[in-house]
């Protein structure tokens, strides 16, 4: 992953993960893989762990300590109320961004004529 992608994404993966927990309650390596299956292949487990902490501190998720069958029980995290709305505004914001980015993209993308 690039420089500009790692970047842009330490200030989306907080969504991005909250995103993922709206789909199912899941523990950190299941988020981990869920986001290398969607391409984020260069995500390191131990940026999702700190990432989980910092949002388990904020009260946006939910955690429930599951046994394992090899090791220390598992943090199994879900989204909560707090969670969603923080993860509502997220979606919001991002759709107000990216037609920003779009319109500025498609604009640049069209050759000026000096008329402008």
């Amino acid at each position: 992953m690039g420089r500009q992608m790692t970047e842009m994404l330490k200030g989306t993966l907080e969504g991005i993960v909250l995103g993922i927990l709206a789909g199912q309650p899941a523990y950190g390596y299941e988020i981990t893989a869920r986001l290398r299956e969607q391409g984020f292949s260069d995500i390191v487990e131990g940026t999702v762990y700190a990432l989980l902490v910092r949002l388990e501190q904020r009260g946006l998720v939910d955690v429930v300590k599951v046994p394992s069958e090899k090791g220390p029980p598992r943090k199994v995290y879900s989204l909560n109320a707090q969670g969603s709305e923080y993860l509502e505004e997220f979606w919001r914001t991002w759709n107000f961004l990216a037609e920003r980015i779009e319109q500025l993209h498609h604009h640049t993308e069209q050759p000026h004529t000096g008329r402008d």
